[in-house]
This record gives structure tokens, sequence and C-alpha cells, in this order.
């Protein structure tokens, strides 16, 4: 009997970094192997230990099961214990993932949806509509209200953008204009 298929893991943002080194102390041996953080457990860290989610919330914006999301955060844990003792250095790369970034307004229904696949999007996919606009959350960036990096709060709704709350998921926070659900734009973060 063959194992199931791994199902894609979304990530909603990629990493900022690539890994980490030690440094300090005695000199790490040559040739000792690296660890490599896969990226489904880099983002199952940062959901639940930065923007502190419950591994339930954090197992629904990853699209996984939730005892899969456990496997997946006690495997990040193990990985890390040992680069610490050890005195390993840390890669973050790999995993069967795909990054949630692309996302598209329909408008005839005024849907929001994204692209996962990258593939080329020419029309809606609810109803066919062919009028599809990339949309663009960085409008409050462009007009130089807010600095190139921060992490921002941005409506999908009327593109209001706030600065990010530490600590509190973006889909927790309510837009003042329309009141509809935030999402999150920039680096890290909760976005639903």
């Amino acid at each position: 009997m063959s194992p199931r298929n791994k199902t894609l893991r979304k990530i909603l943002s990629p990493p900022i970094i690539k890994g980490f080194k030690p440094y300090g102390g005695e000199p790490v041996e040559q040739g000792r192997p690296l660890v490599y953080l896969l990226f489904e457990e880099y983002e199952a860290l940062r959901l639940c230990d930065y923007d502190l989610c419950t591994q339930h919330q954090a197992s629904q914006l990853m699209c996984v099961s939730r005892p899969t999301f456990t496997r997946i955060y006690a495997s990040a844990l193990q990985k890390i214990a040992r680069a610490f003792v050890e005195g390993r250095q840390i890669v973050v790369e790999g995993g069967k993932v795909y990054f949630d970034s692309d996302w598209y307004r329909c408008g005839g229904c005024q849907c929001y949806f994204n692209n996962p696949g990258k593939e080329d999007i020419h029309a809606c996919p609810l109803c066919g509509n062919q009028q599809v606009f990339s949309i663009e959350f960085s409008r409050e960036i462009a007009n130089g209200q807010m600095q190139q990096g921060e992490n921002l709060c941005i409506c999908p709704h009327c593109g209001h953008v706030m600065a990010h709350r530490v600590g509190l998921p973006c889909n927790q926070q309510i837009c003042p204009e329309c009141r509809n659900r935030m999402i999150r734009k920039g680096n890290q973060g909760c976005r639903k």
C-alpha cells in the first residue's frame, strides 16, 4: 500500500530569512549536517508562537487537519531544539507548499480569489467574468504614508491600511471604513 499524497500546505507569506548560523563558544566542526526547517514548519511556528493563533486556527489557515498541524509543529520544535543543542546551522527551505500572496477581484461578482498555482488568470473561477483585477494592497505605501517593509493589516474590500498590532491577528481587527475583517500584508501574519 502506497502512502497518501501530501496535500499542499498554504503559507501566507515567504519567510524573510533563509536560515540561522550559530556563533560564539567553540567553533562548530566543518561538515556538521545542516538542519532543514521546511516552509510549513516555519509557518506553524510563526502562526502559533509569533501571531499567537491557536493550533486549530493555524491549521485552518494552512488548510491542513488539526492532527497534521500538530505533527508539523512538533517536527519544527524538534528540529530547532536539535540545532540549538548541537550547534547546527538552520536552513529554511523546501516542503510541499504554496504561497498565499497573489489575490484577484472579479469585476462582475466582486468575489476575491487567489492564485496558488501561479497560472495565468483570464476569468473569474466563480462566475466566468473576464474582468479580473489584480489586487494591489499597497495604496498607502505608494503614496508615501507608510514605510516599505512595515507589517500592515489591509481591508480586502475597501483597501484601508492600518499598522499591524503585535499579538492580535489581523483577522480579528475590523476595518473602520467598511466594517469588514482585515487581512495581513507584510512579512508575517494571520490572514483569513
